[in-house]
């Protein structure tokens, strides 16, 4: 058999130029297309690991941040709580200073009242013990009962001790004025003269002296000399009157504050009259 050269040459550039037609319009769009998407997926890959690093870290942000929240919530919440407390105890310290507050004040307001009420008691008894006295001098003794004050005092100065006598005795010597005599009532001639004599007796010199009227002698005479005093009256009466009211008042007081068992009361003795005489 005869081989046409000729023919196979002409095959063989047909092959060429139809493997270079192939290459050049039908493999070569086909790798462009399979490189086109292999990078359209490795870039949407990329970007879906971007994506998902994003997501990642914005979880662990919200976790920090809540984390964060969290332990400033416990923190203000434990910083409230304490200010509630620290509140709570201020009020109740408030409370209870306002409460003593108002303890000292009832406390002050009836402790006034019980001074009123021991002044007004004071004065009525003065009213009625000078009452009282008068009406029973007269109906016993046919005295008045400023005669008979004076005739007790007058009596007090003659039975002075010897140590009053001779502070009162050196007063009445260095006085440039004359001893003063106060009475609650203007005294009777006979029974200024009755203590004019009794001083003169008693200190055997012609003593100087001076009558007053003063409401301060509650029914009582008294005599002052450079600070030296000698006096009776019933003022001693009426301040033991006055500490009984004020500690009954006290009592009653007490008691009403907080019941308490009633105490066993005894009679206490009456006191009796007395001369004063020492600095004033």
């Amino acid at each position: 058999m005869l081989i046409d050269w000729f023919t196979v040459g002409a095959q063989i550039i047909n092959f060429l130029i139809l493997v270079w037609l192939l290459k050049h319009f039908l493999y070569k769009p086909i790798l462009d297309a399979i490189d086109a998407r292999e990078k359209r997926i490795a870039a949407e890959l990329a970007d879906a690991d971007s994506k998902k690093a994003d997501a990642e870290k914005e979880r662990t942000d919200f976790e920090n941040k809540n984390k964060v929240f969290d332990q400033q919530r416990s923190a203000l919440l434990g910083k409230a709580t304490d200010e509630a407390k620290t509140e709570r105890e201020r009020l109740i310290d408030q409370a209870r200073k306002d409460a003593d507050s108002l303890r000292v004040t009832q406390a002050d307001a009836q402790r006034g009242d019980q001074i009123r009420l021991g002044s007004e008691i004071t004065i009525l008894a003065e009213k009625e013990v000078f009452a009282i006295a008068r009406k029973a001098l007269a109906d016993l003794a046919t005295v008045s009962l400023e005669e008979r004050v004076g005739e007790v005092f007058t009596r007090r100065l003659r039975e002075l001790d010897p140590k009053a006598k001779e502070l009162l005795g050196a007063a009445l010597k260095k006085s440039p004025q004359p001893a003063l005599v106060r009475s609650a009532f203007d005294l009777p001639a006979d029974q200024k003269a009755a203590i004019q004599n009794a001083l003169n007796e008693t200190f055997s010199a012609v003593v100087r002296i001076k009558f007053e009227e003063s409401q301060d002698a509650i029914c009582g005479i008294e005599l002052t000399a450079n600070g030296q005093k000698v006096a009776w009256s019933i003022a001693s009466y009426l301040t033991e009157l006055s500490k009984k009211v004020s500690d009954l008042v006290d009592a009653q007081s007490h008691a009403a504050i907080k019941p308490t068992p009633k105490p066993e009361t005894t009679k206490a003795p009456e006191p009796e009259p007395v001369a004063l005489a020492g600095a004033k």
